[in-house]
């Protein structure tokens, strides 16, 4: 393995054409740069499938080591990107999102300017942003039954749509009110534009370090989302009394059964997801673009003087 080498991971939704034409572009002009296109085994083989010259690609934990990246380009949308912070949790290198989906909230880039956020990778010409993650943990009694991490949140659910969850939450250690429920959210500032949002939740700017809690459609008369400082402990416990199991589901991916008795404790990690970006752009105007808010009328500061 050559140690100069600037490996750069490809990750890419191989189940899109758009997607795999991406790829193929990004392959390319990273070849074309000296630079070393990195894939996943699976990918390399669909990509290929596709029609894709591929002989000089390197291929992750065969040839190139997940410590051994310079940067990560995600080809897709959010759902993309967080698959593709699995493949380096714990690692150096950051990641830039190209959108191929629909909102995309992670990504940096848009699909038409794919070709110079290559190039910008080339000339190392981006900045490193660190986002917040969830420690979560399964406990029964004093057992940690089950243990992962979150980037957006880490959702409790009921596993059986006709039966009602019975929880009782907790905040650093002290029990908050119980109530039965369809689920409760718990999402960083990153999340909380995806699942916490569509439950209610505030919008939390990224540079505030907070973890929100969201009741989902609960019967109760105190179940207001929570903001909570970022050393906080939340638990969700599932009642013993319940007649329901319940499910844990940690961005929509990785996920984990819970029966009655059952404890999700969610705490801040210790280790953040890296994202490279490429402009300095409000998060104002992110939301604005995102959301297609209604601004017209603005006349800007001077309006205000």
């Amino acid at each position: 393995m050559n140690p100069e080498a600037r490996n750069i991971l490809v990750v890419s939704h191989t189940g899109r054409a758009d997607s795999v034409d991406a790829a193929a572009e990004v392959i390319s002009q990273l070849l074309d740069a000296g630079a070393v296109p990195v894939l996943q085994r699976n990918e390399r083989d669909e990509i290929s499938a596709a029609g894709v010259e591929l002989d000089n690609v390197a291929i992750l934990h065969e040839t190139v080591d997940p410590a051994d990246l310079e940067l990560v380009i995600v080809l897709g949308g959010d759902g993309t990107i967080l698959r593709a912070a699995e493949f380096v949790r714990g690692f150096s290198a950051p990641l830039l999102g190209v959108n191929l989906g629909h909102v995309g909230f992670l990504a940096e880039s848009e699909r038409d300017d794919l070709a110079d956020a290559v190039r910008r990778v080339i000339a190392r010409d981006y900045f490193v942003e660190e986002r917040m993650t969830l420690s979560v943990r399964v406990k029964r009694g004093t057992d940690v039954v089950y243990e992962t991490w979150a980037l957006n949140e880490a959702a409790v659910e009921k596993a059986s749509r006709e039966r009602l969850l019975e929880v009782v939450i907790e905040v650093d250690g002290r029990p908050l009110s119980s109530f039965g429920c369809d689920g409760v959210v718990v999402s960083t500032p990153t999340g909380s534009t995806a699942y916490a949002f569509s439950g209610g939740g505030p919008v939390v700017w990224p540079t505030v370090e907070a973890i929100t809690l969201v009741p989902l459609s609960a019967h109760a008369l105190f179940a207001r989302p929570l903001v909570v400082g970022p050393d906080s402990s939340l638990a969700i416990e599932i009642l013993k009394r319940t007649n329901a199991t319940g499910v844990l589901w940690c961005d929509g991916r990785r996920t984990h059964e819970l029966e009655p008795g059952a404890r999700v404790v969610v705490r801040r990690s210790s280790v953040p997801v890296r994202l490279a970006r490429l402009h300095e752009s409000p998060f104002t105007d992110r939301l604005v673009k995102k959301f297609h808010l209604p601004v017209s009328g603005w006349r800007g500061p001077a309006a205000l003087d």
